[in-house]
Protein backbone atom coordinates (compact mmCIF):
# COMPACT_ATOMS: atom_id res chain seq x y z
CA UNK A 1 0.00 0.00 0.00
CA UNK A 2 1.34 3.18 -0.66
CA UNK A 3 2.42 5.65 2.36
CA UNK A 4 1.17 8.88 0.62
CA UNK A 5 -2.79 7.19 0.08
CA UNK A 6 -3.13 6.44 3.57
CA UNK A 7 -4.28 9.83 5.03
CA UNK A 8 -6.76 9.47 2.61
CA UNK A 9 -7.80 5.41 3.24
CA UNK A 10 -8.03 6.42 6.79
CA UNK A 11 -10.51 9.40 6.34
CA UNK A 12 -12.67 7.02 4.08
CA UNK A 13 -12.30 4.55 6.87
CA UNK A 14 -13.10 6.77 9.54
CA UNK A 15 -16.33 7.91 7.27
CA UNK A 16 -17.40 4.34 6.90
CA UNK A 17 -17.04 4.21 11.20
CA UNK A 18 -19.23 7.07 11.74
CA UNK A 19 -21.79 6.24 9.15
CA UNK A 20 -21.75 3.08 11.43
CA UNK A 21 -22.54 4.82 14.49
CA UNK A 22 -25.22 6.86 13.04
CA UNK A 23 -27.38 3.64 12.05
CA UNK A 24 -26.63 2.84 15.69
CA UNK A 25 -28.02 5.83 17.35
CA UNK A 26 -31.01 5.78 14.77
CA UNK A 27 -32.04 2.29 16.03
CA UNK A 28 -32.05 3.16 19.85
CA UNK A 29 -33.34 7.15 19.98
CA UNK A 30 -36.79 6.99 18.90
CA UNK A 31 -38.01 5.06 22.30
CA UNK A 32 -36.12 7.36 24.25
CA UNK A 33 -36.20 10.64 22.49
CA UNK A 34 -40.45 10.09 22.21
CA UNK A 35 -40.55 10.35 26.35
CA UNK A 36 -40.72 13.79 28.33
CA UNK A 37 -38.39 12.44 31.10
CA UNK A 38 -36.76 9.34 31.24
CA UNK A 39 -35.81 9.62 35.14
CA UNK A 40 -39.43 9.69 36.28
CA UNK A 41 -39.95 5.70 34.76
CA UNK A 42 -39.53 3.84 37.62
CA UNK A 43 -41.13 0.64 37.04
CA UNK A 44 -39.41 -2.32 35.19
CA UNK A 45 -41.13 -3.33 31.80
CA UNK A 46 -39.93 -6.62 30.84
CA UNK A 47 -41.50 -6.20 27.28
CA UNK A 48 -39.90 -2.91 26.70
CA UNK A 49 -36.18 -4.21 27.98
CA UNK A 50 -36.18 -6.88 25.35
CA UNK A 51 -37.28 -4.53 22.82
CA UNK A 52 -34.52 -2.17 23.34
CA UNK A 53 -31.71 -4.43 23.94
CA UNK A 54 -32.46 -6.71 20.71
CA UNK A 55 -32.61 -3.20 18.75
CA UNK A 56 -29.54 -2.19 20.33
CA UNK A 57 -27.35 -5.99 19.67
CA UNK A 58 -29.62 -5.95 16.33
CA UNK A 59 -28.28 -2.52 15.33
CA UNK A 60 -24.58 -3.64 16.29
CA UNK A 61 -24.54 -6.73 14.87
CA UNK A 62 -25.53 -5.06 11.35
CA UNK A 63 -23.26 -2.39 11.54
CA UNK A 64 -20.04 -4.40 12.17
CA UNK A 65 -20.96 -7.08 9.83
CA UNK A 66 -21.99 -3.95 7.50
CA UNK A 67 -18.48 -2.80 7.87
CA UNK A 68 -16.61 -6.15 8.07
CA UNK A 69 -17.81 -6.72 4.20
CA UNK A 70 -17.82 -3.77 2.33
CA UNK A 71 -14.67 -2.13 4.00
CA UNK A 72 -12.67 -4.42 5.66
CA UNK A 73 -13.00 -7.47 3.37
CA UNK A 74 -11.29 -5.25 0.68
CA UNK A 75 -7.82 -5.15 2.92
CA UNK A 76 -5.76 -7.51 3.88
CA UNK A 77 -6.50 -9.22 7.45
CA UNK A 78 -3.91 -10.10 10.13
CA UNK A 79 -3.86 -10.86 13.89
CA UNK A 80 -4.79 -8.65 16.55
CA UNK A 81 -2.46 -5.58 16.73
CA UNK A 82 -2.06 -1.90 17.82
CA UNK A 83 -0.87 1.40 16.06
CA UNK A 84 -0.39 4.90 17.55
CA UNK A 85 -1.99 8.07 15.42
CA UNK A 86 -2.08 10.22 18.43
CA UNK A 87 -0.37 12.67 16.60
CA UNK A 88 -2.96 12.64 13.93
CA UNK A 89 -5.46 15.94 12.70
CA UNK A 90 -4.46 17.54 16.12
CA UNK A 91 -6.10 15.27 18.53
CA UNK A 92 -9.43 16.34 16.67
CA UNK A 93 -10.38 12.69 15.95
CA UNK A 94 -9.63 11.51 19.19
CA UNK A 95 -12.10 14.31 20.43
CA UNK A 96 -14.73 12.83 18.03
CA UNK A 97 -14.60 9.93 19.63
CA UNK A 98 -14.74 10.93 23.16
CA UNK A 99 -18.20 12.53 22.12
CA UNK A 100 -19.67 10.02 20.27
CA UNK A 101 -18.75 7.19 23.00
CA UNK A 102 -20.36 10.57 25.10
CA UNK A 103 -23.91 10.54 23.40
CA UNK A 104 -24.30 6.94 22.43
CA UNK A 105 -24.40 6.84 26.41
CA UNK A 106 -26.80 9.48 26.69
CA UNK A 107 -29.09 7.76 24.16
CA UNK A 108 -28.70 4.20 26.04
CA UNK A 109 -28.89 5.28 28.87
CA UNK A 110 -32.30 6.75 28.35
CA UNK A 111 -33.60 3.41 26.45
CA UNK A 112 -32.80 1.90 29.88
CA UNK A 113 -34.72 4.38 31.40
CA UNK A 114 -37.52 4.35 29.25
CA UNK A 115 -37.99 0.30 29.66
CA UNK A 116 -37.89 1.07 33.94
CA UNK A 117 -34.81 -0.06 34.23
CA UNK A 118 -33.54 1.56 37.85
CA UNK A 119 -31.36 4.24 38.17
CA UNK A 120 -27.87 2.54 38.91
CA UNK A 121 -28.25 0.19 36.41
CA UNK A 122 -29.33 2.23 33.65
CA UNK A 123 -26.73 4.55 34.78
CA UNK A 124 -23.82 2.27 34.29
CA UNK A 125 -24.87 -0.09 31.49
CA UNK A 126 -26.27 2.44 29.44
CA UNK A 127 -23.57 4.78 29.90
CA UNK A 128 -20.93 2.28 28.68
CA UNK A 129 -22.71 1.40 25.66
CA UNK A 130 -20.51 4.22 23.66
CA UNK A 131 -16.84 2.22 24.79
CA UNK A 132 -18.50 -1.03 24.12
CA UNK A 133 -19.86 -0.21 20.81
CA UNK A 134 -16.71 1.94 19.35
CA UNK A 135 -14.67 -1.02 21.35
CA UNK A 136 -15.79 -2.95 18.24
CA UNK A 137 -14.76 -1.09 15.44
CA UNK A 138 -11.64 -0.61 17.14
CA UNK A 139 -11.17 -4.78 17.28
CA UNK A 140 -11.86 -4.36 13.72
CA UNK A 141 -9.37 -2.32 12.82
CA UNK A 142 -6.73 -4.25 14.80
CA UNK A 143 -7.52 -7.30 12.52
CA UNK A 144 -6.95 -5.57 9.49
CA UNK A 145 -3.24 -4.61 8.30
CA UNK A 146 -3.87 -1.31 6.88
CA UNK A 147 -4.86 -0.14 10.50
CA UNK A 148 -4.27 -1.28 13.54
CA UNK A 149 -6.12 -0.89 17.37
CA UNK A 150 -5.82 2.17 18.76
CA UNK A 151 -5.27 2.68 21.90
CA UNK A 152 -5.76 6.82 21.81
CA UNK A 153 -9.16 6.01 20.19
CA UNK A 154 -9.94 3.41 22.42
CA UNK A 155 -8.76 6.14 25.69
CA UNK A 156 -11.19 8.42 24.16
CA UNK A 157 -14.13 6.18 23.95
CA UNK A 158 -14.00 5.02 27.81
CA UNK A 159 -13.32 9.09 28.62
CA UNK A 160 -16.11 9.43 26.83
CA UNK A 161 -18.75 7.27 28.56
CA UNK A 162 -16.72 8.05 31.88
CA UNK A 163 -17.77 11.70 31.52
CA UNK A 164 -21.23 10.70 31.23
CA UNK A 165 -21.36 8.39 33.99
CA UNK A 166 -19.55 10.41 36.43
CA UNK A 167 -22.04 13.26 35.79
CA UNK A 168 -25.16 11.14 36.30
CA UNK A 169 -23.75 9.53 39.43
CA UNK A 170 -22.76 12.50 41.18
CA UNK A 171 -25.61 14.90 40.11
CA UNK A 172 -28.01 12.84 38.56
CA UNK A 173 -28.12 14.95 35.53
CA UNK A 174 -25.80 16.05 32.43
CA UNK A 175 -24.88 19.32 33.72
CA UNK A 176 -22.25 19.71 31.30
CA UNK A 177 -22.78 18.02 27.59
CA UNK A 178 -20.78 17.58 24.73
CA UNK A 179 -21.82 18.99 21.62
CA UNK A 180 -20.43 19.23 17.76
CA UNK A 181 -20.79 22.22 15.37
CA UNK A 182 -19.84 22.30 11.68
CA UNK A 183 -18.78 25.56 8.81
CA UNK A 184 -17.14 24.55 5.61
CA UNK A 185 -13.89 25.59 5.75
CA UNK A 186 -11.58 27.19 3.47
CA UNK A 187 -9.57 24.82 2.63
CA UNK A 188 -11.69 21.42 1.83
CA UNK A 189 -11.34 22.47 -2.38
CA UNK A 190 -7.36 21.51 -1.82
CA UNK A 191 -7.59 18.26 -1.37
CA UNK A 192 -11.06 17.46 -1.73
CA UNK A 193 -10.62 13.80 -2.15
CA UNK A 194 -9.42 13.88 1.59
CA UNK A 195 -11.29 16.46 2.88
CA UNK A 196 -14.13 15.79 1.00
CA UNK A 197 -16.25 17.05 -2.09
CA UNK A 198 -19.80 17.19 -0.90
CA UNK A 199 -21.15 19.11 2.44
CA UNK A 200 -21.75 15.68 4.13
CA UNK A 201 -18.47 14.39 3.41
CA UNK A 202 -17.14 17.12 4.55
CA UNK A 203 -18.72 17.58 7.77
CA UNK A 204 -17.38 13.77 8.48
CA UNK A 205 -13.98 14.40 6.97
CA UNK A 206 -12.92 17.96 6.84
CA UNK A 207 -11.87 18.38 10.97
CA UNK A 208 -10.97 21.68 9.82
CA UNK A 209 -14.65 22.81 9.88
CA UNK A 210 -15.17 21.03 13.33
CA UNK A 211 -15.63 22.15 16.22
CA UNK A 212 -16.50 20.31 19.61
CA UNK A 213 -17.94 21.65 22.57
CA UNK A 214 -18.36 21.49 26.34
CA UNK A 215 -21.74 23.47 27.32
CA UNK A 216 -22.27 23.74 31.03
CA UNK A 217 -25.84 24.79 32.14
CA UNK A 218 -25.37 27.71 34.68
CA UNK A 219 -28.14 27.57 36.75
CA UNK A 220 -27.95 23.93 37.59
CA UNK A 221 -24.14 25.17 39.75
CA UNK A 222 -26.48 27.91 41.01
CA UNK A 223 -29.07 27.29 44.25
CA UNK A 224 -32.24 25.39 43.51
CA UNK A 225 -34.19 28.81 44.48
CA UNK A 226 -32.27 31.15 41.41
CA UNK A 227 -34.22 33.08 39.18
CA UNK A 228 -31.63 32.70 36.58
CA UNK A 229 -32.99 30.97 33.30
CA UNK A 230 -32.72 27.48 33.16
CA UNK A 231 -31.99 27.04 29.46
CA UNK A 232 -29.35 29.05 29.12
CA UNK A 233 -25.56 27.66 28.89
CA UNK A 234 -21.85 29.04 28.53
CA UNK A 235 -20.00 26.19 26.27
CA UNK A 236 -15.79 26.10 25.63
CA UNK A 237 -14.82 24.76 21.95
CA UNK A 238 -12.19 23.17 20.83
CA UNK A 239 -10.83 22.92 17.35
CA UNK A 240 -8.18 22.95 14.60
CA UNK A 241 -7.27 24.38 11.06
CA UNK A 242 -4.70 24.86 8.27
CA UNK A 243 -4.71 20.97 8.67
CA UNK A 244 -4.54 19.36 4.59
CA UNK A 245 -2.69 16.11 6.06
CA UNK A 246 -3.20 14.07 9.24
CA UNK A 247 0.56 14.56 10.55
CA UNK A 248 2.08 17.63 11.75
CA UNK A 249 5.58 16.46 10.43
CA UNK A 250 3.47 16.17 6.71
CA UNK A 251 2.70 20.18 6.76
CA UNK A 252 3.15 22.96 9.48
CA UNK A 253 2.62 25.87 6.82
CA UNK A 254 1.77 25.24 3.63
CA UNK A 255 -0.34 27.19 0.89
CA UNK A 256 -3.67 26.35 -0.98
CA UNK A 257 -3.87 28.37 -4.31
CA UNK A 258 -2.67 31.99 -3.18
CA UNK A 259 -4.11 31.22 0.35
CA UNK A 260 -1.31 31.17 3.25
CA UNK A 261 -2.14 27.87 5.91
CA UNK A 262 -0.67 27.70 9.26
CA UNK A 263 -1.57 24.52 11.16
CA UNK A 264 -2.65 25.88 14.83
CA UNK A 265 -5.42 24.88 17.67
CA UNK A 266 -8.45 26.95 18.44
CA UNK A 267 -10.22 27.36 21.71
CA UNK A 268 -13.77 29.18 21.78
CA UNK A 269 -15.70 30.76 24.35
CA UNK A 270 -19.57 31.49 23.69
CA UNK A 271 -23.38 31.04 24.95
CA UNK A 272 -25.27 28.40 24.49
CA UNK A 273 -28.82 26.92 25.01
CA UNK A 274 -29.73 23.55 26.79
CA UNK A 275 -32.94 22.55 24.50
CA UNK A 276 -33.57 19.72 26.60
CA UNK A 277 -34.37 22.69 29.65
CA UNK A 278 -36.76 24.36 27.78
CA UNK A 279 -40.06 24.13 29.45
CA UNK A 280 -42.97 22.85 26.63
CA UNK A 281 -45.82 21.15 27.14
CA UNK A 282 -45.57 19.67 23.57
CA UNK A 283 -44.30 16.00 22.78
CA UNK A 284 -43.48 16.74 19.66
CA UNK A 285 -40.75 19.52 20.78
CA UNK A 286 -39.92 17.97 23.52
CA UNK A 287 -38.72 15.02 21.18
CA UNK A 288 -37.50 16.97 18.93
CA UNK A 289 -35.20 19.59 21.32
CA UNK A 290 -33.95 15.45 22.70
CA UNK A 291 -32.77 14.65 19.09
CA UNK A 292 -30.99 18.01 18.08
CA UNK A 293 -29.57 18.31 21.42
CA UNK A 294 -26.18 17.68 20.48
CA UNK A 295 -25.83 20.29 18.14
CA UNK A 296 -24.35 23.76 19.15
CA UNK A 297 -26.63 26.28 18.26
CA UNK A 298 -25.02 29.69 16.50
CA UNK A 299 -24.03 32.76 18.76
CA UNK A 300 -21.41 35.20 18.83
CA UNK A 301 -18.03 33.56 20.19
CA UNK A 302 -14.23 34.59 20.97
CA UNK A 303 -12.07 32.56 19.79
CA UNK A 304 -8.18 32.20 20.76
CA UNK A 305 -5.80 30.82 17.87
CA UNK A 306 -2.35 29.26 19.35
CA UNK A 307 -0.50 30.63 15.94
CA UNK A 308 -2.81 33.83 15.33
CA UNK A 309 -4.52 35.59 18.36
CA UNK A 310 -7.90 36.30 19.03
CA UNK A 311 -11.08 37.06 17.30
CA UNK A 312 -14.51 37.84 17.75
CA UNK A 313 -17.21 36.27 15.69
CA UNK A 314 -20.55 38.45 15.79
CA UNK A 315 -22.57 34.33 14.43
CA UNK A 316 -19.89 31.32 14.44
CA UNK A 317 -21.34 27.45 13.90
Amino acid sequence: MPLHNLPLMLLMKKQASNFAVLIFLTAILPPAAAQQDSTTYTQFNKKKCILATTAIVAASSVSYIALDELWYNNYERTSLHSFNDNTEWLQMDKVGHFMTSYQLGIAGYETFRWCGMDEKHSTWLGGSLGTIYLTGLEILDGRSKAWGFSWGDETANFSGSLFFIGQQLLWNEQRVKMKFSFTPSSLSHCRPEVLGETFSQQILKDYNGQTYWMSGNISSFMSSENNFPKWLNMAIGYGADGMTTAHDYAESVGTCGDQDITRTRQFFLSPDIDLTRINTRSKFLKSFFRVISFVKLPFPVVEYSVDKGWFVHSFYF
